[in-house]
């Protein structure tokens, strides 16, 4: 039997939670419709935008009823900007949601008939929390806009002029770069015609070191006075360090090498009593006081008497382990990330922290010679990206029959078919599951699961 809607068709639905993503979901005789902007308690008229087998995707074109949890929405940009998708519902509200997508992951996907899932730990801050952001340059009618993407477009860039989720220094060196940009008449890229000059900016923030990092990121070619912005850059104390990129793809990518204009080839951060070396590509939770909640939960998870053997893996600049240390006989940390390695190993001197080593390399590969030069762990903490463990990485981690696993995810579906695979396959058994707000007024959440075998 076909779907019960046609594209391009208008309803009038009304929204009762919000998947994982972010959108709305509504009903319609039992058939799906998931609606962009849609809030749980909305009654809304949507268009159909898309219709598959299963579902139907829709746009909420008119709030007919709003929920009880609508609010006002502080920023100006809102919700034309892409950066925030919830700043209209109430943060009760969003917290809730979250919970309860963990919950219907590790049920639906994770086949966890009763997820022993603990309370969501709120975000600290609800706004300003960021530590780094991205912007892009696009053509402007007076010259290159500096901000982010507009919702769902690719191709237009809306113009920030305060940003709610970075800090007034972060909207302050924004605001800085986008008139020395137009003062000095540089071209913005243009992303659909390939052509001009400005790409993007990056700005890194250590919240609790005060220090901040700059990386420019151009077209190829030295088309601008490298002294006149690091002048212009300076007149912030808190920038550190200044970096300049080169992009001579069509991809709109920041991670590339970089060439030092001014300071320190890195900043420090400061999370839980320890310091970090932060490089330009190098990973960091981009919520500070957040990451360190975060830690605590992986450092209670791990259960660490003080004669442990840790695996840190996907380990970026070595927060996790190095946290961790002081309670474990040794930590191995591996990441693919050589520029995160390296920052580790500096991190591990930096706190004179001798019973961590971290190494280069893909985890599903270098695991095996891991486990031959470090003996076999007594705890593997895993953080791995958004995709969740790779096929060979999730066969190496079970193969290691470690006793107890702490899996760090950002991503609840994938942390669910993880687990569904290594309950199957490997005899792990989750033990509690926490999620963790990181991003409000966003689809993400974390969450530090772990898993035992006995």
């Amino acid at each position: 039997m076909g779907a019960p809607v046609a594209k391009d068709q208008e309803l009038e639905l009304t929204v009762d939670s919000l998947a994982y993503g972010g959108n709305g979901v509504a009903r319609l005789n039992g058939f799906v419709v998931f609606v962009r902007r849609g809030l749980p308690g909305d009654r809304v008229r949507a268009r159909v935008t898309k219709v598959k087998r299963n579902h139907a995707e829709a746009l909420a074109t008119e709030v007919l009823e709003p929920s009880a949890e609508r609010v006002d929405a502080p920023c100006s940009h809102y919700p034309a900007c892409g950066g925030c998708r919830f700043q209209d519902l109430a943060y009760e509200a969003q917290i809730a949601a979250k919970e309860a997508q963990v919950a219907d992951a590790l049920r639906r996907l994770g086949g966890v008939a009763e997820p022993p899932l603990e309370p969501i730990l709120p975000a600290v801050e609800r706004f300003h929390y960021r530590n780094k952001l991205e912007y892009s340059f696009t053509p402007g009618p007076e010259g290159p806009i500096l901000g982010f993407h507009k919702a769902g477009r690719w191709d237009e860039v809306l113009d920030i002029e305060r940003c709610w989720l970075t800090t007034e220094l972060g909207n302050a060196i924004r605001e800085a770069v986008r008139a020395w940009a137009r003062e000095e008449n540089l071209p913005a890229y243009d992303q659909a015609e390939g052509t001009g000059y400005l790409r993007h900016l990056v700005v890194r923030e250590g919240r609790n070191s005060g220090q901040a990092l700059v990386e420019l990121v151009t077209a190829p070619g030295e088309r601008f006075e490298r002294g006149y912005l690091v002048e212009v850059l300076r007149r912030f104390p808190e920038v550190r360090s200044i970096h300049w990129a080169v992009n001579d793809t069509p991809a709109e990518v920041t991670n590339l090498p970089t060439t030092l204009l001014f300071g320190d080839d890195a900043i420090e951060e400061e999370l839980l009593g320890l310091r970090f070396r932060v490089r330009p590509n190098a990973f960091l939770q981009t919520n500070t006081a957040m990451a360190e909640r975060l830690y605590e939960l992986a450092l209670d998870a791990a259960g660490l008497t003080g004669g442990e053997t840790v695996y840190d893996l996907y380990c970026g600049i070595g927060t996790i382990g190095l946290v961790m240390a002081a309670q474990a006989l040794t930590v191995w940390g591996v990441d693919v990330s050589e520029e995160s390695v390296a920052c580790a190993l500096e991190n591990a001197e930096l706190n004179g922290i001798g019973n961590a080593a971290f190494f280069a390399g893909n985890v599903g590969q270098a695991l095996e010679d891991l486990r031959e030069r470090a003996g076999p762990p007594d705890v593997v903490v895993v953080d791995p990206p958004r995709a969740g463990l790779a096929g060979k990485a999730l066969r190496r981690v079970g193969e290691t029959g470690v006793p107890r696993l702490v899996y760090v995810s950002c991503n609840p579906t994938t942390l669910a078919g993880d687990l569904k695979r290594l309950a199957a396959d490997y005899g792990y058994r989750l033990e509690r599951a926490r999620p963790v707000d990181m991003f409000p007024h966003t689809p993400h959440v974390e969450t530090v699961a772990l898993l035992s075998r006995s």
